[in-house]
């Protein structure tokens, strides 16, 4: 009996793989649990991911970072809490739904090639920057100690950013650092989305529960993405948390500040890495899981019906 529904329950979850054109209350279904399951990740991962700017911006011990805030006082802990809730909830539905749509593009049925996963990836990532890169430029000046006296507020940033021109508003403002975001997200995806499947194939054979090779593919592939791409993160941190049209570095200058900051030393970049692997496991662990459970649900119903 209990052979018999690991099979059943490795057969569903191939067919939750091999997409099939027309499952609107599907995507529908995705989107909502992808944008609860960011939200609360997001929230509850908060205080770790501002250490970890912190060690970004100023390239200080883990220690030192919540000395900094906690004599900062709680009235200022969440501050830059919002931006990234909101993007956080709207990358819940844009990475998995444009992921789906385009991988069912590509292929309507199922299973996908590697080189589907990564290209479907790679262009959910891409949208992904578009969409969302103005709400982690607002929140990375937010996030930064040495603006919150000049800077106070959301509003006094979008303020100061519709100061500038057109061409100004965007290059430098909303979309400050955009170049190395496109490549992070862009990558980021691709891999996310490359070896998520593969990863928790090869748990389900070993007759876990359900939720669990869910769970460590997504903890594990997410942390994984993350440290590849850990140089890149810090990058956009310094260059989004610059604000004033006059004080701008260029791209090539902000990467030349991290390195030199660091003391040209590739462990100084990783400074903070320790703590983006807890968050990394916790939010694309969870993110995973719930999406997994909700494929699961979702065949369920369907079969039911049919």
């Amino acid at each position: 009996m209990g052979e018999q529904n690991n099979s059943s329950g490795k057969e569903l979850q191939h067919r939750t793989r091999a997409e099939v054109p027309g499952k609107k209350s599907w995507h529908s279904q995705a989107y909502t649990l992808g944008a609860i399951s960011n939200f609360v990740s997001t929230f509850l991962t908060f205080p770790i991911y501002k250490v970890v700017f912190r060690q970004q911006i100023h390239a200080m011990a883990v220690s030192e970072a919540v000395r900094q805030l906690w004599h900062e006082g709680p009235q200022y802990f969440y501050r830059g809490i919002y931006p990234p809730l909101l993007s956080k909830t709207l990358q819940g539905t844009l990475l998995f739904g444009t992921y789906d749509s385009l991988l069912g593009f590509l292929s309507p049925v199922g299973p996908h090639s590697l080189g589907q996963r990564w290209t479907a990836g790679l262009m959910s990532g891409v949208v992904e920057a578009v969409a969302l890169s103005p709400f982690e430029r607002v929140q990375n000046v937010l996030q930064d100690a040495r603006k919150q006296a000049c800077f106070p507020s959301t509003f006094s940033i979008l303020k100061e950013f519709n100061s500038y021109g057109l061409w100004g508003r965007l290059s430098l403002g909303y979309y400050r650092g955009f170049w190395p975001v496109l490549v992070r997200n862009s990558l980021g995806s691709a891999l996310y989305f490359s070896f998520k499947d593969p990863i928790q194939d090869s748990l389900a054979r070993q007759g876990l529960p359900h939720w669990v090779p869910a769970l460590v593919s997504g903890s594990v592939n997410g942390t994984i993405t993350c440290l590849v791409l850990y140089p890149l993160i810090v990058l956009v941190a310094n260059m989004q948390s610059h604000i004033g049209w006059h004080r701008m570095p260029s791209l090539w200058a902000s990467a030349q500040d991290v390195w030199d900051s660091r003391g040209r030393k590739i462990l100084l970049i990783y400074r903070g890495g320790s703590l983006i692997v807890l968050r990394s496991s916790v939010t694309w662990g969870l993110t995973t899981a719930i999406h997994d459970f909700l494929q699961r649900k979702a065949h369920s119903k369907k079969e039911m019906k049919d």
